[in-house]
């Protein structure tokens, strides 16, 4: 069951590429039903908000997406169309916000994050969601967030889960082994050169690690595909799960646009 379902709920998704500033005028409004600004902790940028299917099967699985952004930018309605996409196929969905540079830095948002996936494993069975079905999902530095959070075990546990809670991770064109850096908005994000390995989700692998379905477009310029290639081989060397998708001529910001 954790091998296979992830990539059903990737390939149901991924069957055509849309332009991003369309995307969520083409999401399905019919049998979704959306519950907004929902605060998961005390911040303005607490808030999350759960697309649901309106005859929701006793089992739904849950997703919880974190968006993109470069870890500066971004809001949960910008990436209405992907709530919207899964809950019509079923999957009880749960989009944060989290805090950005440059209010906070790393691992504030990783914490953040950890408090979202928490509050949704105990009250997302009041949408229809099993708590015991719950996957992380996240497109670009959602990637790096929902990667890392199911592999390094410091966030989760933090809020008393552990990553055994997460049946399976998809990462859409994520920085998965991103160092040596040299933006310097990326320096100031991410610390001290002696911290920045802490950020890197091939770091933490283990043969205890959830199964990935890891997706990258072959004209990626933003995100090289290399960090999908290499997090891959790592869960590999270790017996994990996990599945691989390179969709030829496709960019960074097409890849998600695959959820209209």
């Amino acid at each position: 069951m954790r091998r296979t379902a992830l990539p059903v709920l990737l390939l149901m998704l991924l069957a055509a590429c849309s332009p991003v500033g369309v995307l969520n005028a083409l999401a399905p409004q019919a049998g979704v039903a959306v519950h907004d600004d929902i605060a998961y902790a005390a911040g303005p940028r607490h808030a999350l908000d759960v697309y649901a299917p309106t005859r929701p099967a006793a089992d739904a699985p849950v997703v919880v997406f974190f968006y993109g952004g470069g870890w500066e930018d971004g809001n949960r309605g910008m990436y209405r169309f992907v709530g919207a996409t899964l809950a019509a196929r079923g999957v009880v969905t749960v989009i944060p916000d989290y805090r950005l540079y440059p209010e906070v830095r790393f691992p504030a948002f990783m914490h953040d994050a950890a408090a979202a996936v928490a509050w949704t494993r105990a009250h997302v069975g009041a949408y229809g969601g099993d708590p015991d079905r719950l996957f992380l999902m996240g497109h670009s530095a959602g990637g790096q967030i929902a990667t890392l959070l199911a592999l390094d075990g410091t966030y989760l546990h933090a809020v008393g889960m552990t990553p055994r809670d997460i049946v399976g991770v998809i990462g859409l064109a994520g920085p998965y082994d991103f160092l040596p850096l040299h933006s310097a908005t990326l320096k100031a994000i991410f610390g001290p050169r002696a911290e920045r390995p802490l950020s890197q989700p091939i770091r933490y692998v283990t043969p205890d690690a959830p199964p990935m379905l890891l997706a990258a477009g072959t004209a990626d310029h933003t995100v090289d595909p290399g960090n999908t290639r290499r997090l891959a081989a790592r869960l590999r060397a270790d017996d994990v799960p996990v599945e691989v998708r390179f969709y030829r001529g496709i960019g960074h910001r097409l890849l998600i646009g695959g959820f209209s």
